[in-house]
């Protein structure tokens, strides 16, 4: 039993509130657990300025946002330039919804993912990247509504999950006093039908065996799995 009475392949609480800010096309708020996350998607009818004038895809891009009171002590906005790690889970996020769409039915369009923590306690890129999917999938859906778009870009719906090895023994769904303490630390996003997006697992301590690896992957997309069921 774990310090939050979970079993080690039971996943925290997770909840979805649609339509939770008033002016983006979707809005989230996705809570795992005391995680909560507001995610939400803007759209702009232009796609970007780096793209060449034969491309005529569309694009997703994420910004991600620790609040200053979302941890236990302020951490400072970041303004000017943003942290290493920002930088790494906003291209994340990025590349997990993409992965999940035909960028080519979307033509000449820009979704921008923004996922600001409000209250944090581990899984935080995970939670963004499942916010993430349904505020894309709510705009969209509006986007086709509206005539912007002829067809359903998305493939697939797309999910995430963190794992890891604490005291020994694979634990779904870390909290952050299971992830500050755990030896093995992953994130894994699969598509709905399996596909791997990103399967990220470091050693923090002694190196791990390969029959581990596979069961730490078994368990997170039977975790997934039950997250995308709840979309």
């Amino acid at each position: 039993m774990r310090i939050d009475g979970r079993e080690n392949n039971q996943l925290r609480e997770i909840k979805f509130t649609h339509n939770f800010t008033k002016h983006a096309l979707g809005s989230v708020l996705v809570e795992f657990g005391e995680t909560k996350v507001i995610v939400t998607a803007s759209v702009d009818l232009k796609k970007p300025k780096w793209m060449s004038d034969d491309d005529e895809r569309g694009w997703i891009t994420a910004e991600y946002s620790l609040l200053p009171s979302s941890t236990n002590t302020r951490c400072r906005r970041e303004r000017e330039k943003v942290s290493g790690r920002t930088h790494e889970i906003q291209r994340l996020i990025g590349r997990s919804l993409r992965a999940c769409v035909d960028l080519s039915k979307m033509p000449k369009m820009t979704i921008t993912i923004d996922a600001d923590v409000i209250q944090a306690d581990g899984g935080t890129r995970t939670a963004s990247i499942c916010g993430g999917y349904l505020a894309l999938k709510d705009a969209i859906n509006r986007l086709i509504e509206s005539g912007e778009l002829t067809e359903n870009p998305i493939i697939e719906p797309v999910g995430a999950v963190s794992i890891g090895i604490v005291d020994g023994e694979i634990k779904l769904d870390l909290n952050y006093e299971e992830d500050s303490h755990a030896r093995v630390d992953s994130n894994v996003v699969l598509t709905k039908s399996g596909k791997i997006v990103d399967f990220q697992t470091t050693s923090e301590g002694e190196p791990y065996e390969y029959e581990r690896m596979l069961e730490l992957f078994r368990i997170a997309k039977s975790g997934i799995d039950r997250i995308i069921a709840m979309y």
